[in-house]
C-alpha cells in the first residue's frame, strides 16, 4: 500500500469509526492498531477489522402500562462474517451507546476466533433501565427489538444470546417471536434459552467456569498456588459470582468483592456460596453480614492473587491502575481495562488474561447448544463442561505460545492468534463481486 494510499483511508472513514473517539470502539481501533506489525502480507486486510459489515439502528416503540407510547433505541451491529454467521449477545442497559455496541460486536469476532469457534461478531443491545419496565412492558420491548433486526439475525446469520440485564427468559421471547414471523419454530435463532426450548445444559455456568478455567490455567504457568489464593471479584452476577464460587469451592479466599449495591472485604475470606444466596434475596452484596463494607475506590487497592473485573467495561483505568496490587487479572467482563490501564499493570508486572480468552466459556457453549439444536440431539453437563475445559485450556495454550514467542502481552497475542484467523478466511473468501 502506498503511502498516499495510506494518508487517504482514515479520511475516508465515518465519523463513527474515527480511533480518536474515547468510546469503547476507539479502546478497540487502539488495540487492532498494535496487532499490525505482527500479521505479515495478511496486514493489507486490516482495514476489515475496523469497519463493522453492517449496523443496524432501530426505533422501538411500545405502549406502556399506563398507555403511554415510549420509544427506545436498538441496535445490531454485525462486525464481521467471514468465519461464520454473527455471534454475540444483546444487552438492556441506559447507558447503552454505539460505540459500546459496535466496539462489543467487534470484540466477539476476536473471541470467536480466539478461541476457534467458527462464528463472526455481533452484538445487539437497547438503551433502556429494564428495572423500570413490568414484564409485560419488558416483554413488548424485546419482542419488537426482535421484530425490527429480524431482517437480520437468523439460525445460519446472526444468532444473538444473553449479556447484561438479559437472560433465557429474554431469549425465550426473542426466539417465539422470531419463529411466529417465520412461521415455523427456529429453536437455533438464539443460544442461552431455557432448557425446554433448546437450551444447553451448563450454559448458564459457562462464562464464570471459562473465567475460572483459564484463571488455574494463568496460576499454573506462573507457579501460583490455588488453594489460599487471594481473590477479589468485581461484579456478582452470572460470571463474577460463578467464578467466585468455583474459585472458594478449589479453596482460594474471596477476599474482595464489588457491585453497583457496594464493597465488601474480609481478609480471611468471603464465603462465595452464602454471598451469592445473598445476592439473589436482595439483589447486590451490599449488607451482607459475612464481610466488612468499604469503599468503592478501596476495592481496587486490596492486595490480591487473583482479580477479576466481571462487570462493564473500562472499570480499570490509568486513575485506578496503578493503585492495583495483584498478580493476575483475568477478565470476566468485556472490555474492562483500558488501553493506558493495560500498559501500566503491564509495566508493573501483572499478568493480564484478556476478555477475548477469559470470558469466552459462555460464547463455547452457546457454540455447542446451536450445535445440539441443529442435530436435535443433547449432551450431558458433564460432556458439556469436559469440551468446554479442553476448548478453553487449548484456547490459552495457543495465545501463551504467541505472547511468549513474540515477547508481547497475552491480549496482543489473542489479537494476534485471532485477527490472523479471520484475516486469512478473508483473503481466502477473496472479495465479490
Amino acid at each position: 500500500m502506498s503511502s498516499q494510499t495510506q494518508s487517504v483511508l482514515p479520511s475516508s472513514l465515518p465519523s463513527y469509526l474515527h480511533s480518536d473517539d474515547l468510546g469503547p470502539w476507539g479502546n478497540y481501533l487502539r488495540q487492532v492498531d498494535r496487532v499490525a506489525p505482527y500479521l505479515g502480507s495478511l496486514s493489507r486486510w486490516l482495514e476489515t477489522l475496523k469497519r463493522p459489515k453492517r449496523i443496524l439502528i432501530v426505533d422501538v416503540p411500545i405502549e406502556l402500562d399506563n398507555g403511554v407510547v415510549a420509544h427506545f433505541e436498538g441496535y445490531r451491529v454485525q462486525h464481521n462474517v467471514s468465519r461464520g454467521p454473527g455471534k454475540g449477545g444483546v444487552r438492556y442497559h441506559q447507558d447503552v451507546t454505539l460505540s459500546e455496541v459496535m466496539a462489543l460486536s467487534a470484540w466477539m469476532s476476536v473471541k470467536n476466533a480466539a478461541v476457534n469457534v467458527p462464528y463472526g461478531g455481533a452484538k445487539g443491545g437497547i438503551r433502556v433501565d429494564p428495572r423500570t419496565l413490568s414484564r409485560g412492558e419488558l416483554e413488548r420491548v424485546t419482542r419488537r427489538y426482535t421484530s425490527e433486526i429480524g431482517v437480520i439475525i437468523g439460525p445460519n446469520t446472526d444468532i444473538p444470546a444473553p449479556d447484561v440485564n438479559t437472560n433465557e427468559q429474554i431469549m425465550a421471547w426473542m426466539m417465539d417471536t422470531y419463529s411466529m414471523n417465520q412461521g415455523q419454530t427456529a429453536t437455533g435463532v438464539v443460544t442461552g434459552k431455557p432448557i425446554t426450548l433448546g437450551g444447553s445444559l451448563g450454559r448458564r455456568e459457562a462464562t464464570g467456569r471459562g473465567v475460572f478455567v483459564v484463571g488455574c490455567e494463568a496460576a499454573r504457568r506462573t507457579g501460583l498456588a490455588i488453594e489460599g489464593a487471594r481473590v477479589a471479584v468485581q461484579g456478582f452476577g452470572n460470571v463474577g459470582g460463578i467464578a467466585a464460587r468455583l474459585f472458594h469451592e478449589a479453596g482460594a479466599k474471596l477476599v474482595a468483592v464489588q457491585d453497583h449495591s457496594g464493597s465488601l472485604y474480609r481478609s480471611g475470606g468471603i464465603d462465595a456460596a452464602a454471598l451469592l444466596e445473598h445476592v439473589a434475596k436482595t439483589g447486590g452484596v451490599g449488607g451482607f453480614a459475612g464481610a466488612d463494607p468499604i469503599a468503592n475506590d478501596e476495592f481496587w487497592t486490596v492486595e490480591t492473587d487473583i482479580l477479576i473485573p466481571a462487570a462493564l467495561e473500562n472499570q480499570i483505568t490509568e486513575q485506578n491502575a496503578p493503585k492495583i496490587r495483584t498478580k493476575i487479572v483475568v477478565e470476566g467482563a468485556n472490555g474492562p481495562t483500558t488501553t493506558a490501564a493495560d500498559d501500566i499493570l503491564h509495566d508493573k508486572g501483572v499478568l493480564v488474561i484478556p476478555d477475548v480468552v477469559a470470558n469466552a466459556g459462555g460464547v463455547t457453549v452457546s457454540y455447542f447448544e446451536w450445535v445440539q439444536d441443529f442435530s436435535s440431539f443433547f449432551w450431558t453437563e458433564n460432556e458439556i463442561n469436559e469440551r468446554l475445559e479442553r476448548v478453553m485450556r487449548e484456547a490459552f495454550a495457543a495465545v501463551w505460545q504467541v505472547a511468549s514467542e513474540q515477547k508481547v502481552s497475552m491480549r496482543t497475542a489473542a489479537f494476534i492468534v485471532a485477527c490472523t484467523r479471520i484475516l486469512m478466511a478473508r483473503e481466502m473468501r477473496g472479495l465479490y463481486p
